[in-house]
Formats: structure tokens, sequence, C-alpha cells
């Protein structure tokens, strides 16, 4: 019989609307972004629950108002094996820095996995604490972000880093 485990959330207001948290038992699993204005809806089995995600949504709003660099939340994202080695090492990328996808695949053993690691990237549960908004292209240029490239590109310039379109 498979366990199933209890979820909470809430809604987080930052400047790009209204973000949703998603909290398991250990840890935060994923933030859902808004997409087009719209705000993304819970899970109808989801518990609401601001306070347990108080930390989350405090750390949130420091980042947004450029008073946190780095998060000190416990985060639990879903994957495989493959994302999260690619996930962990875009934890390890400096608030204020950006790579290239060609240089976090040399950096997880696989330099010829650059289309893989894209995929994984894309595939980021927990985008701003996990920053896959500092992965651009090799030649400086903003390339795909779930949330779209005018969200990669505010949270790029909150970290007072300016890319090419």
């Amino acid at each position: 019989m498979k366990e199933t485990s209890i979820n909470f959330y809430c809604y987080i207001t930052t400047p790009l609307g209204d973000i949703l948290a998603i909290q398991g038992e250990n840890g935060l699993e994923q933030l859902l972004l808004p997409s087009n204005g719209i705000k993304p809806l819970p899970n109808p089995q989801w518990i609401e629950d601001c306070i347990k995600l108080k930390q989350t949504s405090d750390q949130i709003k420091a980042y947004f108002n450029k008073e946190l660099k780095d998060f000190s939340i416990a985060i639990n994202p879903k994957g495989t094996l493959f994302q999260q080695n690619v996930w962990g090492e875009l934890g390890s990328i400096p608030f204020g820095t950006t790579t290239s996808y060609k240089c976090v695949a040399e950096r997880i053993g696989n330099p010829k996995g650059c289309r893989a690691v894209g995929g994984a990237i894309g595939k980021n549960p927990i985008p701003i604490i996990i920053p896959c908004h500092r992965v651009i292209g090799t030649n400086g240029s903003l390339t795909g972000f779930s949330g779209g490239l005018d969200i990669k590109r505010c949270l790029l310039n909150i970290e007072g880093i300016s890319a090419k379109i």
C-alpha cells in the first residue's frame, strides 16, 4: 500500500504575482510561479497553512526586497537522480552571477550533456530557491525559463545582472 504524504500550501505575494509554495513532510517541494498574470491553483487535497510556510514566505519576500541572497529553508524537490544532480549544481551558483548550460554540464561530469541539463533545469520544481534563472546562454543571452523570459529577467535584475535578450 502506497503511503500518501500531506502537502501544505500558501500563496506568497511578490512583484511577479502570487507564487504558490507547496511543502511536504521533508521540506519545500514546489514553488509555482504565475503564468500570464494568473496565479497557480493548489491541488484540492492540499491543506492551506501559511504558518507552516512562514519561513519560506518571509525569505521569498526578503529576496524580492533585496534583503536576502542565500535561502536557508529545507527543500525536497522530487526528480530523477540526474535532475537532482543538476539542481544541486544550480544551488552552488552564487547570488549575482550567471553560468551557462555548458558549464553546468561540465561541472556534473557530462560535458556533452547540455541539452539534457537544459531539460533538467526546465523541470526545476523550486525556481528562485534553486536558482535556474542564473543559467544563461554561452553567449550571454537569456534562454528558456519555465516562468517566461520576463520573469527570468526580473530575477536577474534583482541580483544586479543585466542579460542580453
